[in-house]
Order: C-alpha cells, then structure tokens, then sequence
C-alpha cells in the first residue's frame, strides 16, 4: 500500500508542477504580447441626436400601443403609470 501512496504523491507533485510551469509561460507570454501589441481603442460610435419632447406623427399611435399592453402585462390601469420617452435603435 505504501508503494501506491508514493506513486501517487509523486504523479501529483509532476501534475502540480506541469501545470504551474504551463501557467507561468502563459503568463510571461501575454506579458510579452502586451508589450509588442499595445490594446488600441475603438473610435467612439457617433452622437444620437437628442429628440426634444416633439413625438414624430405615428409615434402616439405606439406610445399608446406600449401603454395599452404594459397595462395588461401589470395588472393596472393605464392611467396609473406614463410613458415619457420612447428610444428607438
């Protein structure tokens, strides 16, 4: 029995080892990469333009719309609650 014990200490010692090894060439390699290749960041995506309190013609039609199905979703009545703004993408 004690044979078996040491064979597996030993085959758990060489595992650990591997893997630290394994892990610390990771390690310095990303280092590495960081160094040659710095991160570059994206361009900044455009500006939205900020619609005043102005709604387009057809948007009461889908403000209602919302309004009428959240009020069904929620179990209340749809003066009880007030869409204010409506952002589409």
């Amino acid at each position: 029995m004690e044979a078996s014990v040491s064979a597996a200490l030993s085959v758990s010692a060489l595992a650990m080892a591997v893997i630290f090894t394994v892990l610390t060439l990771l390690i310095f390699t990303i280092k590495a990469l960081v160094k040659l290749i710095p991160y570059k960041a994206p361009p900044a995506p455009p500006a939205r333009k900020a619609s005043a309190s102005s709604a387009a013609p057809g948007q009461d039609d889908q403000v209602a719309a919302i309004t009428a199905s959240l009020a069904a979703h929620m179990g209340k009545r749809p003066d009880e609650f007030r869409i204010v703004n409506i952002q589409s993408r």
